[in-house]
């Protein structure tokens, strides 16, 4: 933008910038994710939540040390585009069939274990692609989107038909049917939260009913896992 125009907008003169504008500002100002949205409303506009490059996702060492606080319910960040970027240990314990367990849409179509995982598979694959949906929405030129979808597309054709239904639905709060394993049915319900410093970060936590089988049937897992991690020999280091 030239001097002028920027001096109109100071003066409150341009009341209408358009959104490329009001990007050129943010990244010209240093704007951190709470001032940029300031300005957004205030010029009477939605900020758009694509990044602007496409980096790799890190979970902040703060996140993780508060999922490991929860060591009785499964808890794991998920990307947009449902890469799974970090577990507690019990999260792991709840996906150690799927190997590896690394992306919900791909445990969900690829990995054989996922139709015996998921008591209704038929919902649960409805549900995935409606999230993948969702992210398509936020961040259509996502490459990590693009290549996951023609990957599943190759693969499933199971996804390509939901695929090309248009579903869009986000995270709700439905409980979950699992058999696992190791300690059979499991009813879980689930909240998700977003990461604020980390735009497109979803924190997921699983629980049980209070004194329910499935509650009694998590404790049983997460003794399990931690009983198999302490047998499992230390490391030696040369």
């Amino acid at each position: 933008m030239n001097a002028d125009y920027y001096t109109r907008l100071e003066q409150g003169r341009e009341r209408h910038p358009s959104p490329q504008v009001l990007e050129a500002l943010t990244r010209a100002l240093r704007l951190d994710a709470d001032a940029r949205a300031h300005l957004y409303r205030m010029a009477g506009a939605t900020p758009s939540d694509r990044p602007a490059v496409h980096a790799a996702e890190r979970v902040s060492p703060a996140l993780r040390q508060l999922m490991d606080g929860y060591p009785n319910t499964p808890a794991f960040v998920m990307s947009r585009t449902l890469d799974l970027l970090a577990a507690n240990a019990l999260a792991d314990a709840l996906y150690a069939r799927f190997e590896p367990a690394d992306n919900l849409a791909r445990m969900t179509f690829i990995d054989p274990a996922s139709r015996h995982f998921y008591s209704d598979w038929g919902q649960a694959a409805q549900s995935t692609v409606a999230n993948l949906r969702q992210a398509a929405g936020f961040d259509p030129d996502n490459p990590r989107l693009r290549e996951l979808v023609r990957t599943l597309s190759e693969h499933s054709a199971d996804f390509a038909r939901l695929w090309n239904s248009h579903t869009v639905r986000g995270k709700t709060q439905d409980a979950k049917q699992f058999l696992h394993p190791e300690v059979g049915p499991l009813t879980l319900t689930y909240q998700a939260f977003e990461v604020r410093d980390a735009p497109g970060q979803q924190l997921v936590i699983y629980h049980a009913e209070p004194g329910s089988p499935s509650a009694q049937d998590l404790n049983l897992l997460g003794s399990i896992h931690a009983t198999r991690r302490e047998a499992q020999p230390w490391p030696h280091h040369y």
